[in-house]
């Protein structure tokens, strides 16, 4: 399952991202984690030190091994350098799966070992000084709408994604990407209107959205959101001794975490895995293809010379069939 950390900047949606894959591992769950906000704090919250933190590789540095690597022997993209971040894949593209090995894994992720499991850290990277003035944020998270693009993914296995603050994730299509979206949402006027955006937004698509309630501090708090969420509201969380200690670089042990928190993670387990028996895989790669069309009208044939409608393979479903379009690993 791919799912989606959203909320307006200072929301706790990191922390609470982080808490959902500690919870993950520590049930030997298999994980991929995903940094794509512009502040670049996952690592940091699953407890890597700044060195470690500092020294994860940026996904856009490695954005033309990836499109090599995915690109594979698909007859309609004749060189990486025609990808971009909306191509999707047909048949001779490779697909990346959760469990394996892979160039783009040994490139641009790196085992974190949290209690009783480990997962794998990917990050989009932070804005590096020869950006500023010149370049937007989005074009650092194209590298993982790419990769979710040629993801596939099973029951058991999960791809969480901690996205950039605010409405901004709307500027590519990547917000379509997850069967499931969590939007974190304090009980202020300014934390909800970032959700009514995202349900705005989101409604056309059929993008699956629930809110968790953060810094909830009493039952005010919890009616204010009921009263303004109504049944999006998935579950609230509250002050956290925990989540202090880790956050003062002295984490105790996941399993101390106290259970109330324990009892919202695992609902949003739930939350998550009742989407898999949802998937709809059809619509999923429709809407990949809508993308891709808009982009490649707007910007992307113009940057390329190419035709880019003609990437898109009208027979191609991802989710079905797809051993056939995996093309062999390099030795």
């Amino acid at each position: 399952m791919k799912i989606a950390f959203v909320g307006k900047g200072g929301s706790g949606k990191t922390t609470l991202s982080s808490l959902f894959i500690r919870h993950l591992a520590a049930q030997q769950a298999h994980v991929v984690a995903v940094d794509a906000d512009i502040n670049q704090h996952l690592g940091a919250a699953l407890g890597l030190d700044d060195r470690e933190a500092g020294g994860l590789p940026a996904m856009g540095a490695h954005l033309a091994l990836i499109k090599e690597y995915l690109r594979g022997t698909n007859p309609r993209i004749t060189s990486a350098e025609e990808m971009i971040k909306t191509t999707p894949p047909g048949e001779g593209s490779r697909l990346l799966r959760v469990r394996e090995d892979n160039p783009v894994y040994d490139a641009c992720a790196r085992t974190v070992r949290l209690d009783g499991g480990q997962i794998r850290l990917m990050a989009t990277g932070p804005f590096t000084e020869s950006d500023l003035g010149v370049a937007c944020y989005h074009s650092k998270v194209g590298a993982v709408e790419l990769c979710l693009n040629h993801l596939l993914d099973g029951p058991g296995e999960y791809v969480v994604v901690d996205m950039t603050a605010g409405s901004d994730s709307f500027a590519s299509g990547m917000f379509t990407r997850f069967d499931m979206t969590f939007l974190v949402a304090e009980p202020t006027l300014k934390g909800v209107s970032v959700y009514r955006q995202y349900r705005d937004y989101a409604r056309d698509f059929g993008v699956a959205l629930k809110v968790v309630g953060n810094k909830i501090q009493g039952p005010d708090d919890l009616r204010f959101l009921r009263d303004e969420v109504g049944d999006d509201l998935l579950v609230a969380v509250g002050h956290s001794d925990w989540v202090r200690s880790m956050e003062k670089g002295r984490p105790p042990r996941f399993a101390e975490l106290e259970e109330p928190n324990r009892a919202a993670l695992r609902t949003l387990r739930q939350a998550a895995d009742a989407t898999c028996a949802r998937r709809d895989w059809a619509r999923y790669t429709r809407q990949m293809v809508h993308f891709h069309l808009k982009n490649a009208e707007s910007w992307g044939n113009a940057k390329t010379g190419t035709d880019l409608a003609a990437q898109v393979d009208p027979g191609f479903v991802l989710g079905e069939q797809t051993g056939q379009f995996s093309a062999p690993q390099p030795a």
